[in-house]
């Protein structure tokens, strides 16, 4: 009899302790671990984070941080854990919340236009993913990668095109840059390159007319207008005088890339630059600005018209008065005049 009463206790305690260990289990494996009110928060993994970094990144939402960290050691992850933006839904259990963070890295949009230069791009795209603008910037002007693609300092901007594209936020500088040349390869199919060579222009000399034509109009119908003018000086051996190409060159020269000018002076004009068209002939060296889409389709499918001229419609404000001769187009460029020293517009 005594003998079966030790059994019995024995028993006892050890349904009681299985009972507590499933207790404990369930609690640590499957009862909800999040500690915020919203739907979900996100969260943002960078490359190289160890477990006592992800401690401070995951510490604020969670109810019971030791025993997410005992069952991501048990599972493994703590040995690999994976950069990324995370989405952690209100009331999930420990193993939800470690696969999540295993295998469910979101997708982001990047989205990029009308940078001036390379070093506009690099710190607009560092807004947007892991890599900082130093890392994007030395991955842009990588001379090897440049000339080995046909590009230079000056052109490189015409590699990427301005659109809204799909990208893990934990993607390296050099991916960036190696996905938009593949994006700036699939944009240039055989249509676009037949459409450029009927012109006698490649597609990085394409995209240097649509950052001329981008600048000189808003209005994208208006654009293959102004691009077929510019257009029609290259192929009858003029200089293509724009004022767009000299305020590129003033900013180009004295570095002040947030100068703002709205008016261009006769001496402006005689500015020593490559990228002044006013005194060189032919298209400048690079682009003045990122061309949109429709500012490069605008140059491939242009107007055929004989305007050679163009002077902004102070009628009809963001269009464009259009001549065929220089004595219509000083008639319009009179009246421009005349409205601007209204405007007291000085610069």
């Amino acid at each position: 009899m005594y003998i079966k009463k030790i059994i019995l206790l024995i028993a006892i305690i050890g349904l009681l302790a299985g009972g507590w260990f499933a207790y404990y289990v369930y609690n640590a494996v499957f009862a909800p671990n999040t500690n915020f009110e919203e739907e979900k928060v996100v969260l943002f993994i960078p490359t190289g984070t160890d477990a006592s970094g992800l401690q401070k990144i995951i510490r604020p939402f969670l109810n019971d941080l030791p025993t997410f960290f005992r069952i991501a050691e048990k599972k493994g992850y703590l040995s690999n854990i994976k950069p990324g933006k995370y989405e952690i839904e209100k009331g999930l259990n420990n193993n939800e919340i470690i696969n999540t963070l295993r295998s469910k890295n979101k997708a982001i949009r990047v989205q990029f236009n009308n940078q001036e230069r390379l070093e506009a791009l690099a710190g607009r795209i560092a807004n947007q993913i892991e890599a900082d603008s130093i890392a994007l910037i030395q991955a842009f002007k990588d001379q090897n990668f440049l000339a080995d693609h046909d590009f230079n300092l000056n052109n490189a901007l015409a590699m990427y095109i301005p659109n809204s594209y799909e990208f893990f936020w934990n993607t390296s500088a050099v991916e960036f840059r190696d996905r938009m040349f593949k994006e700036y390869q699939r944009f240039w199919n055989t249509n676009r390159k037949e459409k450029a060579t009927t012109l006698g222009l490649n597609p990085n000399e394409v995209s240097i007319v649509a950052s001329i034509v981008q600048k000189e109009t808003a209005k994208s119908d208006e654009r293959p207008r102004v691009a077929g003018v510019y257009l029609n000086r290259l192929k009858d051996k003029w200089k293509l005088e724009a004022d767009p190409t000299v305020i590129y060159a003033i900013k180009h020269t004295t570095k002040k890339w947030d100068t703002v000018i709205k008016r261009v002076l006769f001496k402006d004009l005689e500015l020593d630059s490559p990228y002044n068209t006013y005194k060189y002939m032919g298209l400048p060296p690079g682009l003045i600005s990122m061309p949109d889409i429709s500012s490069i389709d605008a140059v491939l499918n242009k107007e055929n018209h004989d305007y050679y001229f163009f002077v902004a419609d102070v009628q009809n404000f963001g269009y464009h008065k259009f001549a065929k001769n220089l004595r219509q187009h000083n008639n319009n460029r009179k009246e421009y005049i005349q409205w601007i020293n209204q405007q007291r517009i000085r610069r």
